[in-house]
């Protein structure tokens, strides 16, 4: 459970006022004492994630946080990092002690709610107070879900994960395809893993591993090479592959040496399609023709990782489009959780794949910058198209989407 990949677990955020019981209802649901809890107000100051194992959603992550009425300088700071938590879920758990909405939590709701995040109110506090009925004249108002509970009882809980489970986002209820609908069973695939010094020792990148598994899941005969290796391995083929499959850093030299007939396409590529939306995502690309002299470039990495001196997002993207633009621009790049509050200020956003958030993250990003009117794309998507093979890598996608409809 503990190696589930970040990316695919569900993010669970428990927001509500200080002392509403949202430690206590942590417990309460996975069964064990992984939250500490506390009658004092305040006991949790900053976010806390707690993996869990929870039946029958699956591997999950539980965002313990701050209240959000805390007071203080200190309090808003952390406030401010539960609203960002936010930006990371899946579902909210807003919990209530029963007691009339104050407006510090009637203003969380509302901010959740613009998020449309799916959200649970969950009243805590069943065995000792009755819930107010101003509260569930609100839940209903706003045709929100609701349900009382008793974390020491645990009378309630089991139908709190029922209601979990049916606001669970659709991406986990349905059978996600990273490439398996652009081959069919007995099919050939290769696919181009450069061993680079970004590569972690010993291992494969994620998108790779999924992809493998996702082909193999579909029953094809799936050949993995470095791109030093392609040329070798087409040539010993007795039939051409039905796709081939490579790291965007290697696109150029790829394209290069695999024929036109067979169809190519790139580990990010597919990612963009699973993990986000792949037409706001070309559409972002269009961007990238008319950059100006001072335009700002928005690198967005959904992780911390050790900085190589060929970093793709922070050496060799920015230098690709120096070159292709012929224009100054001016590159910042954000990692990890955190988006920048001047997003308006970019000209476009250039994301990473987003293999270490969840789709809800990932769409939450890109829906972000299109409503602040900043055009988005990934890195994938940018270095085909500086490579000038974007229309070529894109086309599997398009074709099996045609079909579909």
């Amino acid at each position: 459970m503990s190696s589930t990949p970040r990316g695919e677990r569900l993010n669970i955020a428990i927001i509500g006022k200080r002392n509403a019981g949202k430690s206590s209802l942590i417990n309460a649901l996975v069964g064990q004492d992984i939250a500490i809890v506390s009658a004092v107000p305040g006991t949790t100051t900053d976010p806390v994630d707690k993996r869990y194992e929870l039946l029958p959603l699956g591997p999950v992550t539980f965002f313990d946080t701050a209240g959000v009425d805390d007071t203080g300088e200190l309090g808003e700071k952390r406030i401010k990092a539960t609203q960002k938590i936010l930006y990371r879920a899946d579902i909210a758990i807003f919990v209530s002690d029963g007691n009339a909405f104050n407006n510090a939590e009637l203003k969380m709701i509302e901010k959740i709610r613009e998020m449309e995040l799916p959200m649970l109110i969950v009243f805590n506090k069943k065995d000792i107070i009755p819930v107010c009925q101003e509260n569930i004249a609100f839940c209903q108002k706003y045709s929100l879900p609701y349900i009382s509970v008793s974390s020491v009882t645990k009378e309630g809980i089991d139908e709190c994960k029922e209601k979990l489970i049916q606001l669970s986002p659709k991406y986990l209820k349905e059978n996600r395809i990273i490439a398996g609908d652009l081959v069919e069973p007995g099919n050939s695939v290769i696919l181009v893993t450069p061993i680079d010094t970004s590569a972690p020792k010993g291992r494969l990148i994620l998108p790779q591993v999924q992809t493998l598994r996702d082909l193999l899941d579909r029953n094809c005969l799936v050949t993995v090479v470095q791109e030093t290796e392609l040329k070798s391995a087409l040539d010993k083929t007795k039939e051409p592959p039905s796709l081939v499959i490579t790291d965007s850093q290697v696109i150029e030299m790829v394209a290069n040496i695999v024929p036109e007939e067979i169809p190519l396409t790139t580990f990010s590529i597919l990612f963009a399609r699973y993990k986000g939306e792949l037409d706001i995502l070309l559409e972002g690309i269009n961007r990238l023709k008319t950059l100006q002299n001072g335009d700002k470039i928005l690198i967005a990495e959904a992780c911390s990782h050790h900085i190589q001196k060929d970093d793709i997002g922070r050496v060799k993207i920015p230098n690709w489009m120096q070159k292709f633009s012929q224009k100054d621009l001016i590159f910042d790049v954000y990692a990890g959780y955190d988006f920048p509050d001047n997003l308006e200020e970019y000209t476009v956003c250039i994301h990473c794949g987003g293999c270490m958030i969840t789709p809800m993250e990932m769409n939450r990003r890109i829906k972000e910058c299109y409503r602040r009117g900043v055009p988005i794309t990934n890195y994938g998507m940018t270095i085909a198209f500086l490579q000038g093979v974007l229309e070529r890598t894109i086309k599997p996608l398009l074709n099996t989407k045609e079909k579909k409809e």
